[in-house]
């Protein structure tokens, strides 16, 4: 039997509820990715059960705020803390929040600005 590998676009209203589902199913975190678009950001969190793999894709302005999943999933922490840190996106009510502090950077947010 063939994985599954999906990327499931999503409204940010739908987001933690998909998430929430996505525990109850048993599925553990992979990755966060974090992408610069001119007016915002996208945002990609994969989940994966044995093989199958679903990506939640989801796009925010700029200056929105984001809720942090760390509540449903801790291991969140590091990759919100990093995505907050680099791209400057705003995570709201995040646990082990680093206050840009996680990173040895020359300058803040780095990658915030589209090149």
């Amino acid at each position: 039997m063939d994985a599954l590998n999906e990327i499931l676009p999503i409204a940010k209203e739908e987001f933690l509820p998909a998430v929430i589902r996505f525990k109850m199913e048993g599925r553990r975190l992979v990755q966060i990715c974090a992408v610069r678009l001119p007016e915002g950001y996208e945002l990609s969190y994969s989940f994966s059960k044995g093989y199958d793999m679903q990506t939640l894709r989801l796009q925010i302005a700029t200056n929105e705020k984001i809720s942090s999943i760390t509540q449903i999933y801790p291991c969140a922490f590091m990759q919100e803390n990093e995505t907050a840190e680099l791209f400057g996106v705003q995570i709201e009510n995040m646990d082990r929040d680093y206050n840009g502090r996680l990173y040895r950077i020359d300058r803040e947010t780095p990658f915030k600005e589209k090149g």
